[in-house]
């Protein structure tokens, strides 16, 4: 496996009614325990009226999979208050595959990297 082969994690939660200032507070958490893994290259949530999106990038799928490991937790808590509107995947093909498998119940949408280039 390529040590630096990225990989983004786009998911978008719908908030339930009456429940946007329990799923605001679930966000901290998410973004302190996220910030002691090495591998994660951001993490960001934004807001939109009553939907929730994480940005998030990570070096490989390695490191995106323990990322879901070490939030589970928080995310179950999170998939209490919202149902997950949107999941989009994106990164190498070699990487996606190795996501395919324990992230396919999430029924996410796949975005094989193309061209580009970061810093």
């Amino acid at each position: 496996m390529s040590q630096d082969a990225p990989v983004s994690i786009h998911p978008y939660f719908k908030i339930h009614p009456g429940k946007l200032e329990a799923a605001r507070a679930l966000l901290p958490a998410f973004v302190e325990r996220t910030a002691s893994e090495p591998d994660c290259r951001y993490y960001e949530f934004t807001l939109n009226g009553d939907v929730v999106f994480c940005r998030e990038g990570y070096r490989n799928a390695a490191a995106a999979l323990a990322h879901l490991d070490h939030v589970s937790d928080l995310l179950q808590q999170m998939l209490g208050v919202s149902d997950l509107l949107r999941l989009e995947i994106h990164g190498p093909a070699e990487e996606l595959d190795r996501m395919r498998g324990p992230l396919g119940p999430f029924q996410p949408a796949w975005f094989v990297w193309e061209c580009g280039w970061s810093r």
